[in-house]
């Protein structure tokens, strides 16, 4: 049975949608975004594959960025409006690469590359972590190369080739994981050398973290108990595959007060997955706003 709470959330959720309608009606008089660039996406590394001809770098914890030549794009297709200074030394190729601001300031990045009016002294502790030229013919040994001969710029410390060495056995890969995380670093991310620029999830670009993590997209709520009566108490989610499940854990007080809307992509973390196919553990990460 509905309790008093239930209905305070309930009229919460009312006007969380009717906000999401303006919002909604509000993009509908904009230009439209682009249609999402075709970018190389990763799975995950698992102990026992071959590691022979890979690549190894630092998983930057920021926003994917796709620079055109004249422009840079989100993943899922929305334009990025940092100042004119940030971009204009930006070579006149394609560029795959994450804007970061350090390790452990993912919401800084976020709130900094959200923001349609740009602020110098945010984008000043901003990076472009370059890692890849999708536009670039041959493997990406050739790319690396590439890659490493247009970056760095003379005077635009803000633009880097990011570093990348070769990976040798999985115990240094894990001893470099772990150093990494012990660092406030997020992981490692393995790069097949003769690979061509696929833009398509497959084994030639590999993840390596600490824990599992995917993505779903939000299709309701149920609402709290006890201490969080009258905020979220669970998101219902659905994965690409259409399997649903409760993400009630990871939320902070804040996020539990005003939850991710509905149609929103988040991104969880999980152990393992049980016979079902349901993830074990899975508890909240963030909202997902490059995708």
């Amino acid at each position: 049975m509905w309790t008093a709470a239930s209905a305070k959330w309930s009229a919460g959720s009312t006007n969380r949608l009717r906000r999401a309608l303006v919002l909604a009606a509000l993009a509908a008089t904009l230009p439209a975004a682009a249609a999402p660039p075709r970018l190389m996406l990763a799975n995950v590394y698992r102990r026992g594959m071959p590691l022979a001809g890979y690549w190894v770098r630092e998983k930057y914890d920021g926003l994917r960025a796709y620079w055109d030549g004249r422009q840079l794009w989100t993943r899922g297709g929305e334009r990025i409006v940092p100042p004119a200074w940030f971009t204009a030394p930006l070579p006149g190729v394609a560029l795959d690469g994450e804007l970061w601001a350090g390790r452990g300031r993912f919401e800084q990045a976020l709130a900094t590359v959200r923001s349609q009016q740009p602020s110098d002294a945010a984008w000043r502790a901003m990076r472009y972590m370059v890692f890849d030229l999708p536009a670039e013919p041959g493997d990406f040994d050739r790319r690396l190369q590439r890659l490493n001969s247009l970056l760095p710029l003379s005077g635009v410390p803000w633009v880097v080739a990011v570093p990348q060495q070769r990976a040798t056995t999985h115990q240094a890969l894990q001893a470099e994981l772990d150093r990494i995380v012990r660092a406030g670093g997020e992981g490692l991310m393995l790069h097949l050398g003769s690979a061509p620029y696929r833009s398509e999830r497959n084994d030639d670009l590999l993840k390596f973290k600490p824990y599992d993590d995917a993505e779903a997209r939000v299709v309701g709520y149920v609402p709290g108990q006890g201490r969080h009566a009258g905020r979220l108490g669970a998101l219902i989610v659905e994965t690409g595959e259409g399997l649903r499940f409760r993400l009630g854990s990871g939320f902070t007080d804040a996020q539990r007060a005003d939850p991710p809307p509905i149609g929103a992509l988040v991104t969880y973390r999980y152990n393992g997955l049980h016979g079902s196919g349901m993830p074990r553990h899975a508890r909240f990460l963030r909202v997902r706003l490059d995708g």
